[in-house]
C-alpha cells in the first residue's frame, strides 16, 4: 500500500487551527471519524493518545507521525495537516510543530504500519519538502507537493 493511494486531497487539510497537541489529534480524530463511517471518534482519540503516552511522535524538524491501530479501521487511512501556528507536541528536539502526518492502520497490519511509518518518516526528514510544504499557498497546492514528494522519495 502506498502513501499517495491513502492520501486523497481531501484528507491534506491547510491551516489548520492548533492550540494544543491534544486539540490537533482531537480536531483529526472528528474530521477523520466523519469522513470513514467505520470510525468513531473518540475511539480514534484514545488510541491516538494512548500512543503518545508511550512517547512522542514529534520526530523532530517541526513535524510529528501521530499513529494508532485500530480494530474498526479497514485500511491504512492516512491525513495530513498543515497547522496555521505551531504547537507543542513533546518532540524529540523540543522545537514546536505546523506539520502532521497522521496514520491509521487496521490492527493486525504490523509489517505494512511499520513500512508505511518508515515511508512517512523519510519523506518528513528532508529540509527541502518541509520548506515546500510550508510554502504552500492553499490545500491544493499543499497536497500536489506533498504527492510530489512522495513519488520523489518511492
Amino acid at each position: 500500500m502506498s502513501l499517495d493511494a491513502i492520501l486523497p486531497p481531501e484528507r491534506t487539510l491547510f491551516d489548520v487551527p492548533g492550540g494544543s497537541k491534544k486539540r490537533v489529534l482531537e480536531f483529526f480524530s472528528t474530521f477523520i471519524a466523519q469522513n470513514t463511517p467505520s470510525l468513531d471518534s473518540q475511539e480514534v482519540f484514545a488510541r491516538l493518545i494512548a500512543r503518545e503516552r508511550l512517547g512522542s511522535t514529534g520526530i523532530g524538524n517541526g513535524v510529528a507521525i501521530p499513529h494508532a491501530r485500530s480494530p474498526h479501521c479497514k485500511g491504512p487511512v492516512a491525513a495530513f495537516l498543515r497547522l496555521a501556528e505551531p504547537v507543542d507536541f513533546d518532540a524529540i528536539d523540543g522545537e514546536p510543530v505546523d506539520l502532521v502526518f497522521v496514520l491509521l492502520v487496521p490492527e493486525e497490519a504490523d509489517a505494512a504500519h511499520l513500512a508505511l511509518l518508515a515511508e512517512v518518516a523519510g519523506i518528513m526528514n528532508d529540509a527541502e519538502t518541509r520548506s515546500r510544504l510550508r510554502g504552500s499557498q492553499s490545500q491544493r497546492d499543499l497536497h500536489e507537493r506533498l504527492i510530489e514528494a512522495i513519488r520523489r522519495q518511492g
